[in-house]
């Protein structure tokens, strides 16, 4: 089975390229040839600013929304019809409508679903160096670039004595909700009660361990009776110096026990790894939820650094992911690509 991320299921289709136009007043940062017929092939990066941890969502139009780590303040909204083409259409929040609850805190890692007919954006709140302030929060919009409202505080490390919780990542299977979240203090899963107006609070008497300390910057895929989980190991954040690189394991339950292509279980560490470092980019990882294209390929957008252009910041890649004949994921080459051919979108 093949888990859909957008709320109507599109047909499969042949693959057509066409350009991706801005919208007025805004602007074209993809770096894809602005409004010039797409070629047949892309190339990386698809979105030439920093925008770390991006998580991205298909709305009911087909149209892409890519949100990122604040280093554009307030978090950043990007749309794209292709998902090679990207322009900001604004910010997911204002200064006077920022998430104050903890104070001092960067907003870090967002999370975008639609859920019960609203736009939820989870966020992790967080002070570099100050683990045990980590805590995860949530807005709502009824459209995808907002405005977003801010709801609250879904918990605190504190609250659930989990150090550096952050990287959280929400999936929902036969009506119950769940959060996998952690960095490099332990991967954890807890189920999650959603009300009819959006509360969202955590059953703490479900909260278990799934993976271990090397690992952060989770996601789950779904995918013919196998939940993978895909995960980075490494140093996110220091230029051309970076190691990060982006993992997966597997298993037949959602709580586990996942283990990589040699049966090592991820609690113990173990992980196949899907991209890493090329000669053009380092720090490959941190990737949204697999989104899919009309012909039902799998897409993979994550974070890196260009080789060279380190000052440029953790730019935004995208990458087909493949599955072996044993239904592992992979991508050509096991590295980013420099040009590939393009998602086969409906237009």
């Amino acid at each position: 089975m093949r888990q859909i991320l957008f709320h109507y299921a599109f047909p499969a289709l042949c693959l057509l390229c066409a350009a991706c136009t801005s919208a007025k007043g805004s602007k074209d940062v993809s770096g894809q040839g602005g409004t010039e017929a797409v070629a047949a092939q892309y190339a990386n990066p698809v979105l030439r600013v920093s925008v770390p941890d991006p998580t991205a969502i298909r709305t009911a139009d087909g149209a892409y929304y890519l949100y990122g780590t604040e280093d554009i303040r307030n978090l950043p909204i990007f749309r794209s019809d292709d998902l090679v083409h990207w322009t900001q259409v604004g910010t997911a929040f204002t200064d006077e409508t920022r998430p104050k609850k903890v104070e001092g805190t960067s907003l870090w890692a967002p999370e975008i679903r639609y859920i019960k007919g609203k736009y939820v954006l989870f966020y992790s709140l967080a002070i570099w160096g100050q683990e045990w302030v980590s805590t995860i929060g949530y807005a709502v919009a009824d459209k995808p670039e907002g405005p977003f409202t801010e709801k609250g505080i879904v918990f605190s490390s504190r609250d659930v004595n989990v150090q550096n919780s952050i990287d959280e990542f929400f999936y929902e299977e036969d009506g119950k909700y769940y959060m996998l979240w952690g960095s490099f203090r332990g991967i954890y899963l807890m189920e999650l009660d959603v009300t009819d107006d959006w509360v969202i609070t955590p059953k703490k008497e479900t909260l278990q361990q799934v993976a271990g300390t090397a690992f952060e910057a989770v996601n789950l895929w779904k995918r013919d009776g196998y939940y993978y989980l895909f995960a980075s190991i490494g140093s996110c954040c220091e230029g051309a110096n970076s190691t990060y690189t982006t993992v997966v394991g597997r298993s037949e339950n959602l709580a586990g026990p996942y283990v990589d292509k040699t049966g090592k279980q991820m609690l113990d560490n173990g992980y196949t790894t899907v991209i890493s470092r090329s000669p053009a980019f380092v720090g490959t990882g941190h990737n949204s939820i697999l989104l899919e294209d009309d012909a039902q390929d799998t897409w993979m957008l994550y974070h890196g650094y260009q080789v060279n252009k380190e000052d440029d910041g953790r730019q935004v890649l995208l990458d087909k992911v493949l599955w072996d004949e044993d239904g592992w994921p992979y991508v050509a080459g096991g590295q980013p690509s420099l040009k590939a051919d393009v998602p086969a979108i409906r237009q």
